[in-house]
């Protein structure tokens, strides 16, 4: 590896990283001080699940680590619940289907609709984070069938491509892909392909920016809004949230290297707009875009920088933070009050969007 290389390496993107009993014990940012009651409860029981750091595995042992969704799933069965009951009672059905990525091959997706959808709902393209490496629809299930519910929405939650063995940009060319297929599909799923939009978490949340990027510059028919919570935005780890959060659980700064080995293949990567949004990337034209941040994530700078360089690039932006809650709190609204809040927010914005008049 390059001397050059290495350095950028040490300014690149973040996603979620899991910690170790280790990393747990040592300075943590203050994470469990910081945290409310119903966070700290999750993050206590993701510790007792035992992660590995990141980089003493491979991308195939990290796919099988714990997970934030194992430790809900885990406190849950504790509170004397039953996931997979919940999921069946959520009202909400679900399809598993799969699509055309950008190289040809067909790639997993998941349908959610509300149970008895009537015909001509709106449609939401959800891309779930996991670093370009890791996680899938499985892990990221319960934020695509919360928005559902709550939206009153078909949403097709989409897999991509991933790190190491397909390196960047092959995600974000696939989730385009997948954008590209939504709209072809929308009227076959009973949706009105006329109002979608895009919802992403974590990397999901920056490859959603990407997606309405290449809509803009293809002349794709636009998304109507962009949802992205605690995105990755840019290739800075010198931010005021980077330092002030470096050793937060369940992100930190610990395993980026590991990350972005696996997901840069050249060092121009890290300079490409679609992933370095706040410093490389042309937003103007973009849909009105909401952002979701946490407060106890190093993440929470780029939302911060991304809503300014979208509003100086004349898009409506709407940002809110939820205080007391990590990275990676959205999906957890069985167990933590304000990922439920953060739901009703996102779709509230999108129910808002979707019942504007639709321009032809």
């Amino acid at each position: 590896m390059s001397r050059t290389f290495a350095l950028l390496l040490g300014a690149s993107l973040l996603a979620f990283v899991p910690v170790s009993s280790a990393v747990a014990k040592s300075k943590d940012s203050g994470t469990m001080e910081r945290a409310d009651a119903d966070m700290r409860a999750v993050l206590q029981k993701f510790m007792e699940l035992g992660p590995k750091p990141l980089d003493t595995l491979t991308p195939e042992e990290a796919r099988k680590q714990p997970t934030p969704a194992d430790a809900v799933a885990a406190l849950l069965k504790e509170q004397g619940k039953d996931p997979e009951m919940m999921k069946k009672q959520s009202g909400v059905v679900t399809q598993d289907v799969t699509y055309p990525g950008a190289a040809g091959d067909q790639i997993a997706a998941r349908i959610y609709k509300p149970e008895g959808a009537a015909p001509g709902l709106p449609v939401i393209l959800y891309i779930h984070g996991g670093g370009w490496v890791i996680a899938n629809l499985d892990v990221y299930d319960a934020s695509p069938r919360a928005l559902a519910k709550k939206a009153n929405a078909i949403v097709v939650s989409v897999h991509y491509r991933q790190a190491p063995e397909y390196k960047f940009p092959a995600s974000h060319d696939d989730t385009l892909a997948a954008y590209k297929w939504v709209l072809e599909k929308a009227g076959s799923w009973n949706g009105d392909a006329k109002r979608v939009a895009i919802v992403g978490e974590s990397a999901g949340g920056n490859m959603a920016i990407g997606v309405a990027m290449g809509a803009r510059d293809q002349k794709l028919q636009m998304p109507l809004h962009i949802v992205a919570v605690y995105p990755v935005a840019g290739t800075n780890l010198h931010t005021p949230s980077y330092k002030a959060n470096k050793n937060a659980i369940p992100l930190g700064k610990a395993g980026m290297k590991w990350f972005f080995k696996h997901e840069a293949g050249k060092t121009s990567d890290l300079s490409d707009p679609r992933l370095d949004l706040v410093k490389a990337a042309k937003l103007e034209g973009l849909p009105p875009t909401t952002i979701i941040n946490a407060e106890i994530d190093p993440l929470l700078s780029d939302g911060e920088m991304l809503a300014e360089r979208l509003t100086a690039a004349g898009v409506k932006v709407n940002i809110k933070k939820y205080d007391g809650v990590t990275h990676e709190f959205f999906g957890m609204d069985a167990v933590v009050k304000d990922a439920a809040a953060a739901q009703d927010f996102a779709a509230q914005e999108l129910k808002g969007a979707f019942s504007a008049p639709v321009q032809n």
